[in-house]
């Protein structure tokens, strides 16, 4: 069995990451979330929704099915667009 060094798992830990950010028009992302789409070069400042990323996304996502990291995030902002943007 491996022994961990709990206090060194901890401050490892990047919490920042998962910050949200305001990037208008109503629009939140984490951090990890944006440096995902800066890497594919998905302009989110110019999209008016959540949906409009995620339709940006798609577009790459059906060219190249094996970017796990855009994956991801994809299904995380999709996940955010419905509990933020659904009437319940």
């Amino acid at each position: 069995m491996v022994d961990y060094d709990i206090n060194e798992l901890v401050n490892n830990l990047d919490f920042s990451k998962n910050s949200l950010n305001n990037c208008g028009n109503g629009i939140f992302l984490t951090n990890f979330e944006i440096e995902i789409l800066n890497k594919y070069n998905i302009d989110y400042s110019k999209s008016k929704s959540l949906k409009d990323i995620l339709f940006l996304i798609e577009e790459i996502l059906n060219e190249d099915s094996s970017l796990d990291d855009l994956e991801s995030i994809s299904k995380s902002i999709a996940e955010r667009d419905y509990y933020c943007n659904t009437n319940k």
